[in-house]
């Protein structure tokens, strides 16, 4: 059957791009008032699932980190706060981005017209950065975080996944082909993709073995974090159970913005249209229903990370 042709492409460079967001929209490192009081409560289960050493997981969008929260991440991660991060393939070009000219973001409306959507060169590197990665045996956000650590970013400083590499705490990248502005260019090898995608799944899996008494969150994230959550969960599952072991006491945590009601521990029906939002669903009702609890946060991003930060600094 007849392929598309990738090197009939033309690619410019970023210089050329109008940028929706730069370093303006980082905030700083500062306290605010905790306005959502289910945050509290997660920041004290935090601490107690660090204190027994069970893992504590923050799954994410790209729109969290396209909300300026990165000196919040990096902290934690600094602080010996997360297991494990886990993101899309959105989110990577972001920090890429981010770390090497401090800006990102362009509008699909205005360029989508004459198919300039996506065709950047330098944000095309990555596809090279993940080659050389799978090559070398590691994960796709342990070869783009090692890159930006260790390469001439002059923003490197704000880069989650730098930080992550920095300090060894798993970063896990769950991609989709054809989902990302970079798999179009020609350089983009899927094989390389899948290999490093499929490495950071089995190292999230790896995490979720000591999730019993521990934190699992998503914070913006519709349709990765929690299936990639429920394979994972489903895996430990299976050899904890052969083990005589259990893993079904633990904290879900889901922040989004859209409306739920006050009760989430109950799946909506079928017949109703919250059943496909699956944050709903699988991380605050299905998995949690042997011994869990889950909590929902309704609340921007640039909001609720912050406010769940200031929780854990006081405690």
């Amino acid at each position: 059957m007849r392929e598309f042709d990738r090197s009939r492409l033309r690619l410019a460079p970023l210089s050329e791009r109008e940028h929706d967001l730069d370093l303006t929209t980082v905030l700083p490192l500062t306290a605010r008032e905790v306005t959502h009081a289910p945050l509290q409560v997660i920041a004290a289960r935090m601490a107690a699932a660090r204190e027994r050493g069970a893992s504590i997981v923050l799954m994410m969008g790209a729109h969290v980190l396209r909300s300026g929260v990165q000196r919040y991440l990096i902290d934690w991660i600094e602080r010996g706060w997360l297991s494990c991060l886990a993101v899309n393939g959105a989110w990577v070009i972001h920090d890429f981005e981010l770390a090497l000219i401090g800006a990102t973001t362009e509008s699909v409306a205005r360029y989508i017209r004459d198919g300039r959507f996506g065709m950047w060169q330098e944000t095309g590197r990555i596809n090279d950065v993940v080659k050389a990665g799978a090559e070398a045996g590691m994960g796709l956000g342990e070869a783009v975080g090692r890159e930006i650590a260790t390469g001439a970013y002059p923003h490197a400083d704000l880069s989650v996944l730098a930080a992550a590499w920095r300090h060894r705490v798993p970063m896990t990248v769950h991609v989709g082909i054809g989902y990302d502005i970079i798999h179009p260019h020609a350089n983009c090898d899927g094989a390389a993709y899948g290999l490093t995608s499929q490495r950071d799944f089995l190292r999230f899996a790896a995490v979720l073995e000591s999730l019993e008494g521990g934190v699992v969150m998503n914070f913006g994230s519709a349709v990765m974090a929690p299936e990639v959550y429920l394979k994972a969960l489903s895996m430990v599952r299976n050899v904890a159970a052969d083990e005589g072991r259990s893993i079904a006491h633990f904290t879900s945590l889901v922040c989004d913005l859209k409306p739920l009601p006050a009760t989430v521990s109950d799946a909506p029906a079928k017949s109703e249209p919250d059943y496909y939002f699956r944050p709903w669903k699988t991380m605050l009702a299905r998995t949690v229903a042997d011994g869990g609890e889950g909590f929902y946060v309704r609340g921007r991003h640039e909001e609720t990370i912050p406010e769940l930060w200031s929780a854990m600094s006081r405690l």
